[in-house]
């Protein structure tokens, strides 16, 4: 498995750690797939927007639950758990 160097919560600050404070308060802890991104807080910001754009649209044809449920038939796929 790669290792890739990530910001703990507790060394970030800026943009970063709004970031991190959102996470938490949206899931309650900062999952790796957030903290994966963290050397680049601006690409973060950007891959978090898009990902709520996409799965919490109203304007679509698709309801939230076939969202996830789309999104966990990929994952499972991909053999990944997020």
């Amino acid at each position: 498995m790669a290792w890739i160097r990530t910001i703990d919560p507790k060394e970030a600050s800026g943009l970063l750690k709004q970031i991190y404070d959102t996470a938490v308060k949206r899931a309650g802890k900062i999952y790796n797939i957030i903290r994966l991104q963290s050397l680049s807080p601006q690409s973060l910001k950007s891959s978090t927007q898009l990902y709520m754009d996409i799965m919490h649209a109203q304007e679509t044809g698709l309801s939230r639950i076939q969202r996830e449920m789309i999104a966990t038939a990929v994952s499972r796929e991909n053999a990944c758990h997020y």
